[in-house]
């Protein structure tokens, strides 16, 4: 709850500055009629817009689960980044249309010094924003804050590219250059439009994040207790800023019910250490069966049928599986 709360706060901030961002850049377009600063300032408009819509998500994503919605309100967050990607990527058509028709309607560039120094300053304020919200964002596992945040930062680096090409202009005065400038950098805005709408996808279709189970794999296999003989059929879904864990945890068979569900204590515990405290999971124990013991080095076990062999390192294939591991003799 602390974490969402903090998210929606972030993404307030992110809101209010776009709009001042906004009406910045509209003033240096006015001031200098450059088709490369309208660029960047529809794109500000679109900051604007998904601002707002991100904040609106955040706030329904961080609503608890209900009888309508058992595992919360997170998947929003994934519509809220496919919608920003959306607009960013019709906000790049949009900049090449207009920059095109500038080629063969060409308009006068003006005060072209001024309107460097205002669209710089929009860069430096949307950077720092796109840092914090991607730090956080990822800390979170928010994917509409990550969103916002690589959006912020894709318009910093528009900004540098196209105050670069002004300053050619300014010592050049090849003023076709502008279009120029504006259409490279829209191609740049609609490939980061369609990497957010892909993210995006990914997280309604329940896509799996390799990246993320690879982690997790990793730290498992790292810090394994000797009564956590096998991990299979392990999936981990994403609802927002949360996630959501399924495994099936094989422990020794004589264990009683408490000391098995210490078992399953301790693996949350360690996992919400490492990954953050909004996570679900839904964890099923399974006794431990006889040629389980070549993969099994607990020392001193009463019931052991056969030496211990090997242990088997899990991995990302290995433990999406839903099958005992097994050695082959």
């Amino acid at each position: 709850m602390e974490s969402s709360k903090k998210n929606i706060q972030v993404q307030q901030w992110v809101a209010f500055i776009s709009v001042l961002l906004l009406i910045i850049k509209v003033v240096a377009y006015y001031l200098t009629n450059s088709v490369a600063i309208l660029t960047d300032a529809l794109e500000s408009i679109v900051n604007v817009v998904a601002g707002f819509i991100g904040l609106y998500s955040l706030y329904i994503s961080a609503k608890p689960g209900d009888q309508d919605h058992p595992y919360g309100h997170g998947k929003v967050e994934f519509v809220s980044a496919a919608l920003e990607g959306s607009m960013i990527f019709i906000a790049g058509f949009f900049i090449i249309y207009n920059a095109i028709r500038n080629i063969f309607y060409p308009q006068p560039l003006n005060q072209l010094d001024l309107g460097m120094i205002l669209v710089c300053i929009t860069a430096v304020v949307n950077y720092v924003m796109g840092m914090i919200c991607v730090r956080i964002g990822t800390k979170n596992n928010s994917i509409a804050l990550e969103a916002s945040g690589k959006h912020l930062q894709s318009d910093t680096y528009t900004t540098i590219g196209i105050v670069a090409g002004l300053t050619l202009i300014y010592f050049t005065e090849i003023y076709w250059l502008d279009s120029a400038v504006a259409i490279l950098f829209a191609g740049i805005i609609i490939y980061t439009g369609y990497k957010i709408i892909r993210s995006s996808l990914a997280g309604i279709m329940d896509e799996t994040d390799i990246a993320l189970l690879a982690k997790i794999v990793d730290t498992l296999n790292k810090n394994r207790r000797e009564n956590w003989i096998d991990l299979h059929n392990l999936r981990v879904i994403k609802y927002g800023d949360k996630l959501h864990i399924d495994c099936h945890l094989t422990v020794p068979w004589y264990l009683n019910l408490h000391e098995a569900h210490f078992e399953i204590d301790v693996f949350k515990k360690f996992t919400r250490d490492h990954f953050g405290k909004s996570i679900e999971f839904f964890i099923h124990t399974d006794g431990c069966l006889e040629f389980q013991c070549r993969i099994c080095d607990k020392q001193n076990c009463p019931v052991r049928q056969h030496l211990f062999q090997r242990k088997i390192q899990w991995t990302v294939e290995n433990i999406s599986q839903d099958k005992k591991h097994e050695i082959n003799t």
